[in-house]
């Protein structure tokens, strides 16, 4: 293998990387420009009344939900010690 045959191949190597670093950056790109307008779209709905109102009560609605879970799980605990108490028994 000649000099010439190793600097073919070595900047051959070079420049298939360099594609797909840029194939890496052009989607990292889009990715943060989607972001960007997706923070933009959101900031400019929180300021319409209507919809602030909609995504708060959906977010009240969500908790309320998993309070609802949390009491049941505890419900369910108390029953389970209450079963064994009355079986020990």
């Amino acid at each position: 293998m000649g000099l010439r045959a190793f600097f073919k191949r070595a900047f051959g190597d070079m420049k298939e990387s360099t594609k797909a670093q840029h194939e890496v950056d052009k989607a990292n790109f889009a990715a943060a420009k989607a972001e960007s307008k997706a923070q933009w779209e959101e900031a400019k709905a929180t300021g319409d009344p209507k919809c602030r109102k909609a995504v708060m009560q959906a977010k009240r609605d969500k908790q309320i939900a998993e309070a609802n879970e949390r009491k049941a799980a505890a419900e369910a605990r108390i029953e389970a010690v209450k079963k064994e108490e009355i079986s020990e028994e």
